[in-house]
């Protein structure tokens, strides 16, 4: 859209002039462009700054209408954005001479016309500037935008506006205890359903998302109230309890448990995190049993686009880091993580259980066959995994939780656990890397537990198969002759 050239005529001189005369130019148009190239360095800033060049440019941005003048509303914000760049004497000058409330008045006349995705864009990555500045400054954006105007901008559900919209409302609650406290209040968390909703509909392109999922899901400990406020408008009742129902999830609930998972495998070491996090978490995969009988004809990696396998997988996935993050012997701060209470709810017995449900891997199933070609005989058919990479998960959550847990070790030879993690170190078509991890397991498994290494080496050899893969590893495969189900016996 061309500017209407009557609406720029009409404009007093005292307001265009500081900008011809700042950049030596004859046309707005022309002064703004060249004072945006001006402002593109640390050294251009600085110099705009001692020429107090920023109240003209909001004064002439507050004197444009929109639609009729959105190019140079558009160059104007630019400029805006670019002089706030870590500029302090031009953050100082945008809140003293009132830009907060100059910047929400063209927001919403944009918002109110046509949801301008490139203005609105623009101007979030002004405030997200501005709030670099300190406490103040976020202070001022937060008291004119909270709640009302984040909520109209997130309800555009676009990537352009999320990902600086996400930026904006970190920046501002960053270091900042009180606003962070308001964001996961009445007011902020349906703000945040919103964003998870749109995130999920559109995808992220940077990670200001992350950041904020981050700081409200595990160190505010808002994960269990984001997750179960993300069921359908109208799944819940006034004043009902925010816990999940047994009979539905959506996919923006998987979406929130793959983001939180990426963060937690990329930053593990750097987070704290509450045993009620895991606990909810344990909990949700205790729902999703199911989810092992969703199995088309064609697995995939996840995402796999089936909503309660994507909780399963990522539910286990996170599941992996948490029992990893808490090390056996290592001294935990009060209200963190602690595997020992997840084995205490029924973790390795739910995982032991997944596994025995499961079809044989890949080369354990070639060896039966090798077996049952010769003896004319048919094995009993399982299940399949209903992702890629579902047994190697499964096999890492319990080589972290039995790694120097005695007790977790023998809760594992008491539910005849040992033989069916032996027969996870081979190589899987549908699970990369189970071999590693299984082998990890074993070794985890026997460490230290001599009642468990006794039970590895008093295997005895029974009508074994030989596969090459499994003899490298010292080991054969045993087909039971009533139950036809295989298991690794040592060569020894």
């Amino acid at each position: 859209m061309e500017d209407n050239p009557s609406s720029i005529r009409i404009l007093p001189q005292h307001i265009v002039q500081p900008l011809l005369i700042a950049s030596s130019s004859s046309t707005p148009e022309k002064a703004l462009e060249i004072l945006i190239e001006a402002s593109r360095t640390s050294d251009g800033r600085s110099d705009l700054a001692s020429k107090n060049i920023l109240p003209a440019v909001q004064l002439f941005c507050q004197n444009l209408s929109y639609p009729s003048c959105r190019h140079l509303l558009l160059l104007s914000l630019k400029l805006l954005r670019n002089l706030c760049a870590g500029e302090l004497a031009n953050q100082n000058s945008f809140v003293e001479h009132n830009g907060v409330a100059i910047l929400l008045t063209t927001l919403h006349s944009v918002i109110t016309c046509d949801s301008d995705f490139a203005m609105i864009r623009m101007g979030l990555q002004v405030l997200a500037n501005v709030s670099l500045a300190g406490e103040l400054h976020q202070l001022a954006i937060w008291d004119k935008f909270f709640p009302l105007m984040f909520v109209q901008i997130a309800s555009i559900r676009r990537r352009e506006t999320c990902d600086p919209l996400c930026m904006v409302i970190y920046t501002c609650c960053d270091g900042s205890n009180e606003l962070f406290g308001k964001l996961c209040g009445d007011h902020g968390l349906p703000m945040l359903v919103e964003i998870v909703r749109i995130a999920s509909a559109v995808g992220f392109g940077e990670d200001w998302l992350k950041l904020l999922l981050s700081k409200i899901c595990l160190e505010e400990h808002q994960f269990p109230q984001l997750f179960s406020r993300l069921y359908p408008v109208g799944a819940f009742e006034d004043g009902e309890d925010v816990n999940f129902r047994n009979d539905v999830f959506v996919s923006e609930q998987a979406f929130l448990l793959s983001i939180v998972s990426e963060i937690l495998n990329e930053q593990i070491v750097e987070i704290p995190i509450s045993h009620d996090f895991a606990m909810f978490v344990t909990g949700i995969l205790k729902q999703v049993v199911g989810a092992v009988d969703c199995v088309t004809s064609e697995q995939r990696d996840l995402p796999t686009g089936c909503t309660i396998v994507d909780i399963l997988g990522y539910s286990l996935t996170i599941l992996r880091d948490l029992c990893a993050h808490d090390s056996g012997g290592v001294s935990k701060v009060d209200g963190s993580v602690d595997v020992d209470s997840l084995l205490s709810a029924g973790l390795l017995e739910l995982l032991l259980c997944f596994l025995r449900d499961l079809e044989a891997p890949t080369t354990i199933r070639k060896a039966m066959k090798q077996s049952e070609d010769k003896k004319g005989t048919t094995s009993y058919s399982s299940k399949r995994c209903p992702y890629k990479g579902f047994r190697r998960d499964i096999v890492a959550v319990i080589g972290n939780c039995v790694y120097r847990r005695k007790h977790a070790q023998d809760e594992m030879r008491e539910r005849n656990g040992i033989l069916l993690l032996l027969q996870q170190c081979v190589i899987d078509e549908d699970n990369p890397f189970l071999r590693e991890w299984g082998i990890w397991t074993v070794r985890n498994l026997l460490e230290g537990n001599a009642k468990n290494q006794r039970v590895v080496a008093e295997l005895e050899v029974q009508g074994s198969v030989d596969v090459p893969e499994i003899t490298g590893l010292g080991l054969k495969v045993e087909v039971d002759q009533i139950t036809r189900r295989a298991k690794l016996v040592n060569l020894s």
